[in-house]
């Protein structure tokens, strides 16, 4: 696992990949998938289709403001790289757990 020399990119990329990893549960199931980066309801989706995901997307929801709020100069802080660890190990869980839930 690793992650980018600036940890606001791998917060970014990892928000993005919990996004669309989640979506794709969704869009297995039915037609139309929310226009959100909002991970909560992204979650909240997912939950209903697959309760036992449900702790693992509510630890990938805190990656939501990562899709906006931190790719421009006014982000509320500089992320670090341990933040940034953390983000890629959340998304390649639930990657994985998806991946599984599909059986892909």
């Amino acid at each position: 696992m690793a992650a980018a020399a600036e940890p606001a990119i791998s917060l970014f990329h990892s928000q993005q990949a919990v996004e669309k990893t989640a979506k794709s549960l969704i869009a297995a199931h039915r037609p139309n998938v929310l226009r959100t980066h909002d991970l909560r309801e992204v979650g909240r989706q997912c939950a209903q289709l697959a309760p036992h995901l449900e702790p693992l997307l509510q630890g990938c929801a805190e990656l939501t403001d990562f899709a906006v709020v931190f790719r421009y100069l006014e982000a509320p802080y500089e992320p670090d790289q341990q933040e940034a660890l953390g983000a890629v190990a959340k998304a390649t869980a639930l990657y994985n757990a998806i991946k599984s839930e599909l059986d892909l």
